[in-house]
């Protein structure tokens, strides 16, 4: 059974959890690094490299383009930052991995794995995923050069790095522990299971295992996520949802919802594909307040971490502000106030036009078309409205593969065929390997794609009840409740166990 903990059980003792480990059958960063709004990979992370002054000054790594072609000797340069603060010589090494966006320094001030470090003694790198951030291996990002975006391709960069920093610091007989968070946490459990004799150890928080191309399940996690604080919650969210798709279907009402969401120019719906953009970025505002309820990312510099599960439902349920259709447009209000949105640009032909952009400083999100490659590429993860047991409606599969085949000519044959690739290539939750923890948040959706149970004794689970993604690798706070405190702890105990072997 999985390492769970709950508040009904955070006044035993810790040693006593230990005795729980037993053999059972499994989506940026590090939650480290930042992502804008745009669609589909909601949202392993949102915080940019917005933290200024950072006593941390970015290094440069001269890194392969191609790993798989030794006829290709193209190089170009990787952005990485390393902490030297806590190391004791005969210490292990920490590489965090970073992922769908720009590298965050903060991490290399702030954070749970630091504070292992500082007891373990051990030397702290971060390196900045391809493609992603100021780590630019092409002259723009056209569909051809994004052929060298890949989770493979990162796995050997990363394998590369450590072997060349090993042998530039005479860190070669170190161990090395791997640290990610969200998508770079399922790169930590790949980096252990494809080089196990570079990487000792791995701490995979939140890590999506399993690509699959229609990924419902992540909304139904915000359902009773949402349930968990309120139950009648969703279902007024359900309401709210329902009433603004029947009110699209008379374009009479177009002008009112307008006002009534604050867009930026008056709403048009053309077609099924600009209805469902404008319904994924209402809903997204619930979307992303549950993936992260409550996490302590402040120091990342990230804004609107105030407004938690409970902000949201209290809305909801205020009747004093009218229809739930009212509440939902009251919740996207606060939401833009909080961010200092002046208005919600909801055109998708303006995204189709950001998004097909291949310049480095284009006008689309940070790293937006990237990411969205890398999911019609391999991984799928679409949160489609599929399931009837979720609380939107609106944006369904067809939505997310049209996207592939507008952004980059692939078909919605090609990302199945490219889904079941990277299962194959990395056994989803079949993982056989040995010294990875998975640590996951009940509340977040993305455990739906997790470990949540013990593999083996040597792949063991970490289920906190009550936390969101990557909950574990924020720093600590006084108001955190016991049960992610005792996780941090167990990680820990593990990491200490696993060093000695």
């Amino acid at each position: 059974m999985p390492f769970t903990i709950s508040f009904f059980i955070s006044t035993m003792a810790f040693h006593t959890f230990v005795v729980l480990l037993c053999q059972v059958a499994v989506f940026l960063s590090l939650c480290a690094v930042g992502e804008g709004r745009y669609s589909i990979f909601r949202r392993f992370k949102e915080a940019q490299d917005t933290k200024q002054g950072s006593l941390f000054e970015e290094q440069w790594f001269t890194q392969k383009l191609d790993h798989f072609n030794g006829a290709d000797t193209r190089v170009w340069k990787q952005r990485y930052f390393i902490n030297e603060a806590f190391y004791r010589p005969g210490g292990p090494v920490f590489l965090m991995i970073g992922g769908e966006g720009p590298a965050n320094p903060a991490w290399m001030e702030d954070g749970t794995w630091l504070t292992y470090a500082e007891k373990l003694g051990a030397l702290c790198l971060m390196l900045e995923h391809r493609f992603y951030g100021k780590s630019h291996p092409t002259v723009d990002l056209s569909t051809d050069n994004l052929r060298f975006l890949s989770s493979r391709q990162a796995l050997a960069d990363l394998a590369h790095f450590r072997t060349m920093i090993a042998e530039a610091r005479g860190l070669t007989d170190r161990k090395w522990v791997a640290f990610g968070g969200s998508y770079p946490g399922s790169l930590a459990a790949w980096f252990r299971l494809k080089y196990p004799h570079l990487v000792h150890a791995s701490v995979a928080t939140s890590a999506p295992v399993y690509a699959t191309v229609n990924f419902p399940e992540y909304l139904e996690v915000v359902w009773r996520s949402l349930a968990s604080e309120n139950t009648e919650c969703p279902l007024l969210v359900k309401k709210a949802s329902d009433d603004l798709v029947e009110r699209l279907k008379d374009p009479r009402t177009y002008e009112n919802i307008t006002k009534d969401f604050n867009l930026c120019s008056k709403l048009q719906i053309q077609t099924d594909m600009d209805s469902a953009y404008f319904l994924e970025t209402l809903a997204g505002n619930f979307m992303n307040v549950v993936q992260y309820n409550e996490d302590n990312r402040g120091f990342e510099g990230v804004t609107g971490t105030n407004i938690t599960i409970k902000v949201l439902c209290s809305v909801m349920t205020d009747s004093s502000l009218g229809d739930p259709y009212a509440r939902y447009a009251a919740v996207a209000r606060l939401m833009m106030e909080t961010t200092s949105m002046k208005c919600l640009d909801t055109s998708f032909s303006k995204y189709v036009s950001d998004m097909t952009n291949t310049s480095w400083d284009g006008p689309a999100p940070i790293a937006g078309r990237q990411w969205v490659y890398q999911t019609c590429a391999e991984f799928g993860f679409y949160q489609s409205t599929d399931s009837p047991n979720q609380p939107f409606a609106g944006f369904p599969l067809v939505y997310f593969l049209k996207q592939c085949t507008n952004f980059y000519n692939i078909s919605a044959e090609q990302v199945a065929e490219a889904v079941t690739q990277t299962n194959e290539y990395y056994g989803a939750y079949d993982i056989r390997s040995s010294r990875i923890v998975f640590p996951n948040g009940s509340i977040d959706p993305w455990h739906a794609l997790g470990v949540t149970q013990d593999i083996s004794a040597d792949l063991p689970a970490i289920f906190i009840k009550g936390t969101s993604h990557c909950a574990n690798m924020y720093p600590a706070r006084s108001d955190d409740p016991p049960q992610l405190t005792l996780a941090r702890d167990h990680i820990f105990f593990l990491l200490q166990q696993w060093l000695k072997q």
